[in-house]
C-alpha cells in the first residue's frame, strides 16, 4: 500500500497534465442522484472532467445537481440500444467509465453491449453486474454487493476462479475489504461502520474510475480506491460522529490524498 500511496501523491502534486476524464452511465427515475455522487467522488479524487450519461427524464435533475458535473442525455425512459450509442460516444471521450449506479429498468442486453464496446477501463457496479457477467471483462473492475456476489457464485466455484477466467478485478467491501485479481486476494482494513450508509458504493465507484482515468492499472486502482474510501470514512466519522453521509465522505477525499 505504501507504494500505491506514493504513486497517488506523485499524481496529486503534478500540474499542467490531464488528470483524466470519467464517463458515468447511471441513474433513473427512482435513483436520480447516483450519477452525481459518482461524479463528485471522481472529481474529488482528481479527475479533470466527469460527464454523466442519463435518461432525458432525469437530465435536468442531474445537470442541476453540481455545476462541476457535465451531463448528456439519451431519449427514452430506460437504457436501451439507442442509449448504448450515446454511452459509447462518451466512452470515446473518456479515459475511464462507470456503468450501473442507479441504472434501474435498463435492458440487460444493452448493458452487456455497452460493456463489450467500451474500450477504456470500466467500473461495473450495481444493476450492471449481472448482465455484464457475459461480457468481455478484461477492462473491468466489478464492485458487487452481497447479492450481486452470489450471482457470480452460481457459475463459478470461487471469485479467484472467476477473475482467473474472465480477467476481471473485483472489490468486495465489508469489515475487511477484499480485492480479487488474477486469482490473487488483497485486503484493506481501513474504514468504519459509517460506510454502510447509502451512497458509499457510488463513492467507491467514482474513486476507482478516477484512478483508472489517471492511468493506474485496474488492480492498483481497486486496492487504492478501497483504502481512500476507508480513510475518508474515518476522517468524516471523526468530524461528524453518527449520521455521516456519503457526501461527507466524499468531501474528505482530498484530505486523505494529501
Amino acid at each position: 500500500m505504501g507504494r500505491l500511496q506514493r504513486t497517488l501523491s506523485n499524481i496529486s502534486e503534478e500540474s499542467g497534465i490531464d488528470s483524466g476524464r470519467v464517463g458515468v452511465v447511471g441513474g433513473g427515475v427512482d435513483y436520480p442522484n447516483q450519477p452525481a455522487l459518482v461524479g463528485r467522488a471522481a472529481l474529488r479524487t482528481g479527475s479533470d472532467h466527469v460527464r454523466a450519461v442519463v435518461t432525458e427524464e432525469i437530465y435536468e435533475i442531474v445537470a442541476g445537481h453540481d455545476p462541476n458535473l457535465l451531463a448528456s442525455k439519451y431519449e427514452g425512459e430506460r437504457f436501451d440500444a439507442v442509449a448504448v450509442e450515446r454511452a459509447v460516444e462518451v466512452s470515446e471521450w473518456a479515459d475511464a467509465m462507470v456503468i450501473g449506479p442507479g441504472l434501474a429498468d435498463a435492458k440487460p442486453g444493452a448493458i452487456r453491449e455497452a460493456v463489450d464496446r467500451f474500450e477504456v477501463p470500466t467500473v461495473v457496479d450495481a444493476i450492471a453486474i449481472d448482465p455484464s457477467l457475459e461480457a468481455d471483462l478484461s477492462r473491468a473492475v466489478l464492485t458487487p454487493n452481497e447479492a450481486e456476489e452470489e450471482r457470480i457464485y452460481r457459475e463459478y466455484d470461487s471469485l479467484s476462479e472467476f477473475t482467473d477466467e474472465t480477467d476481471a478485478v473485483i472489490t468486495l467491501t465489508g469489515g475487511t475489504d477484499e480485492i480479487v485479481a488474477r486469482g490473487d486476494r488483497m485486503e484493506n482494513d481501513t474504514g468504519t461502520s459509517a460506510l454502510t450508509v447509502a451512497g458509499t458504493g457510488d463513492t467507491l465507484a467514482g474513486i476507482t474510475a478516477s484512478l483508472l482515468g489517471q492511468g493506474m492499472d485496474r488492480e492498483d486502482a481497486a486496492e487504492l480506491a478501497a483504502w481512500i474510501l476507508g480513510k475518508s470514512g474515518e476522517l468524516a466519522t471523526a468530524k461528524m460522529g453518527p449520521g455521516v453521509l456519503a457526501t461527507d465522505v466524499i468531501d474528505e477525499i482530498p484530505a486523505t490524498i494529501r
